[in-house]
C-alpha cells in the first residue's frame, strides 16, 4: 500500500482551477450515477423540495446536530487509536475526516462498506496499525451504541405491535431453522479457529493492542462513552426536529419508537443508507400518530437532508485533511479494499455451502 497523503496539503489554497476540477469531479460522478440507475437530477430536485418546505431554523438546528452527531464519535474513534497507538502522532483532523468519509459512504453504498473503507483508511494513515487491531478498536467503539441500541430495540418491541415480525419473522416461521443455523455457525466458528490457530494468536496480540483504552476505565467513559452519549443525544435531536417539522408531536416515546427502527434497518438492510427498509419501520413506529403518508414524508425527508449533508461535510473534511488529490486517493483505494474483502469472504461462504452439499450428496 502506498504511504497515506500528508496533511501538508491541507492548508493549500483552494485556487480556481481546482475548484473547476472539483466541479468536473461532480460533473462525472453524477453522469456515472445516472449511468447506474440512479437519477441524480430526481434526487437533487427532492433534496430541494425537502429544503424549502420546512423552516430555516429547523434546517440549521438539523445540519448542526448532524455535525455534533458525527464529531462527537469522531472523537470516540480518535480516543481509541490514540490510546492503541500513543507513539504514532495520529491527527485529529484526519480521523475525523475519515469518520465523516465512512458516515457518507454508508448512506450510498450497500451493507455499511463505509465501516469497512474507515477501519482501512485506519490502517493507510497510522504506520503502526494493524487492521485486527483496528477491528478490535470498533469493537470498543460499539460498546455504548449495542448497550444503548439493545434497549432501544426492547423499547420498540415491547410497545409497537408487528415491530418484531417485520424484520425478524423469519425467526417465528422457522424457529428450528434458527437453532440449527447458529448451531451451525458456531461450530464452522469453532473449527476456523482450530484451522487457523497460530494466525489467530497473532491477531489476538494486535487486538489486544487496538482495544488498549479498555483497560483505562476512566479514559474510556471520558473518552468513549461521554462522547458517545452526546452523539446519541445528538441523534434524537435531529428525529425531534424533523418529526416537528412535518407537525408529528414530538415526545420521548415517539422519538424512541422511530430511532429503534431506524437502527434496526441500518444493521439489517442491505440497500445504501437502509433505504426503503427505514421508511416502512418509520411508517410503522408511527401509525396512530400520523399518517402513513405524512410519517413517509418526513422519513424521506430527514434521510435527505442527513445523506447530503453528510456527503457534504465529508467532502470538506478529507479535503481540508488530505488534500483534493490526496483525500480522493485514500478514499478509492480503501473502498476498492473494502470490497475486495468483501467480495472474499462471501466467495469463501459460498464455497464452504457448496462443500458441505456436495458431502451432503455422497453420503
Amino acid at each position: 500500500m502506498p504511504p497515506p497523503p500528508k496533511s501538508g496539503h491541507a492548508h493549500a489554497h483552494l485556487h480556481p482551477r481546482r475548484i473547476l476540477i472539483g466541479a468536473l469531479i461532480v460533473i462525472v460522478l453524477g453522469a456515472g450515477a445516472t449511468l447506474a440507475g440512479w437519477d441524480i437530477t430526481a434526487w437533487f430536485e427532492h433534496l430541494w423540495n425537502t429544503l424549502t418546505s420546512i423552516s430555516l431554523a429547523a434546517l440549521l438546528g438539523a445540519l448542526a446536530l448532524i455535525t455534533l452527531q458525527t464529531v462527537t464519535t469522531a472523537y470516540a474513534w480518535y480516543s481509541i487509536l490514540r490510546y492503541a497507538y500513543p507513539d504514532s502522532h495520529i491527527s485529529w483532523l484526519q480521523v475525523l475526516a475519515c469518520y465523516a468519509a465512512a458516515v457518507a459512504l454508508n448512506w450510498v453504498v450497500p451493507a455499511n462498506l463505509g465501516t469497512l473503507t474507515m477501519m482501512l483508511m485506519f490502517t493507510a494513515i497510522i504506520a503502526a496499525a494493524s487492521f485486527a487491531g483496528v477491528l478490535a478498536g470498533f469493537a470498543v467503539q460499539k460498546v455504548f451504541f449495542t448497550v444503548i441500541g439493545t434497549l432501544s430495540y426492547l423499547y420498540l418491541f415491547l410497545t409497537v405491535g408487528g415491530s418484531f415480525d417485520i424484520q425478524f419473522k423469519f425467526i417465528s416461521e422457522h424457529p428450528g431453522a434458527t437453532v440449527i443455523l447458529l448451531a451451525g455457525l458456531a461450530a464452522l466458528i469453532y473449527m476456523v479457529f482450530q484451522v487457523l490457530r497460530e494466525r489467530v494468536k497473532k491477531w489476538w496480540e494486535e487486538a489486544k493492542v487496538g482495544a488498549q483504552i479498555i483497560v483505562h476505565p476512566r479514559a474510556f467513559m471520558l473518552r468513549v462513552v461521554l462522547p458517545e452519549a452526546i452523539s446519541w443525544l445528538a441523534g434524537l435531536g435531529i428525529i425531534a426536529v424533523f418529526l416537528a417539522a412535518y407537525n408529528i408531536p414530538v415526545s420521548f416515546h415517539t422519538i424512541m419508537r422511530v430511532v429503534a427502527g431506524n437502527s434496526i434497518a441500518n444493521a439489517t438492510a442491505v440497500t445504501p443508507g437502509g433505504a426503503g427498509v427505514i421508511q416502512g419501520f418509520n411508517v410503522l413506529a408511527l401509525k396512530g400518530i400520523t399518517s402513513s403518508a405524512n410519517a413517509n414524508a418526513y422519513s424521506v425527508a430527514q434521510q435527505l437532508v442527513v445523506t447530503a449533508w453528510s456527503i457534504l461535510l465529508a467532502l470538506v473534511l478529507m479535503a481540508r485533511a488530505f488534500g483534493w488529490s490526496g483525500g480522493k486517493a485514500l478514499v478509492e483505494q480503501s473502498y476498492s479494499e473494502a470490497r475486495e474483502k468483501s467480495s472474499e469472504q462471501a466467495a469463501t461462504r459460498r464455497a464452504k455451502r457448496q462443500a458441505r452439499r456436495e458431502r451432503s450428496a455422497s453420503s
